[in-house]
């Protein structure tokens, strides 16, 4: 259960990430509102993960995961560009999150 928990965690990182980047510093209603009830719940999931799963292999992989995410979604809706570089560097934090699941 810890795991899923942390990746659903992971995934809400890359939506606060995201709300953050839209709320023009906070002066935009709705991602404001997205940010902070997103931010509030992937940290409590990562703090729930944190129970059963090691602190450094938690972070790691609820990092990975939001990291991945947010460069992917920012690539698919044009406001960054996508490379061939980018797109293995990010298969790469995905794979590496694998790995650590893998290995636990």
């Amino acid at each position: 259960m810890a795991w899923i928990v942390l990746v659903l965690s992971g995934v809400l990182e890359a939506v606060w990430a995201t709300a953050l980047g839209k709320s023009d510093g906070f002066t935009r209603l709705w991602p404001t509102v997205i940010f902070g009830v997103t931010v509030v719940a992937s940290m409590a999931g990562l703090a729930y993960a944190m129970r059963t799963l090691p602190v450094g292999t938690s972070y790691a992989v609820w990092v990975g995961i939001g990291a991945a995410l947010t460069v992917g979604y920012a690539m698919v809706t044009g406001s960054e560009s996508a490379t061939l570089v980018k797109l293995l560097l990010i298969t790469g934090i995905v794979a590496c999150v694998v790995g650590l699941k893998l290995v636990h």
